[in-house]
């Protein structure tokens, strides 16, 4: 929740090639106070089978930017592996493991305002937007 001092965030993943929610992937959050200020971990969490990740925490006050960190690569791994024992002769592109194994995505924020910010995914591909 955004106070008039802090900023607000939230996330969701949508697997465009699956069209539905990415459930399972670790999403960390970092803060820092400036340009130049060094990042803080602030915590995380992991998205649930909606594709959200509601245990977000606050950003501090003073926050300036924020970074959300996307561990993708099990999530895909996972996904490889349930698809190859389902359809064995359906096996992937001949791509070497995964292509983005993590994405981060960095912005700007103002105290009092909220942040959603959902990730499109696919394996060889992804999209961000400032939500609502």
């Amino acid at each position: 929740m955004s106070t008039e001092t802090t900023a607000s965030v939230s996330t969701h993943i949508l697997d465009t090639s699956a069209g539905r929610p990415a459930g399972g992937v670790a999403v960390r959050l970092f803060a820092r106070s400036g340009r130049g200020a060094d990042w803080r971990a602030l915590g995380g969490g992991t998205t649930d089978a909606a594709g959200r990740c509601k245990d977000l925490p606050a950003p501090p006050e003073g926050t300036t930017h924020v970074r959300l960190d996307f561990a993708v690569e099990a999530y895909f791994e996972k996904k490889q592996a349930d698809a190859q024992q389902d359809a064995p002769a359906n096996r992937d592109s001949g791509a070497a493991g995964v292509f983005f194994p993590e994405v981060a995505i960095t912005f700007t924020v103002v105290p009092g305002e909220h942040y959603h910010v959902p990730l499109l995914l696919n394996p060889f591909g992804y999209s961000v937007y400032r939500g609502s």
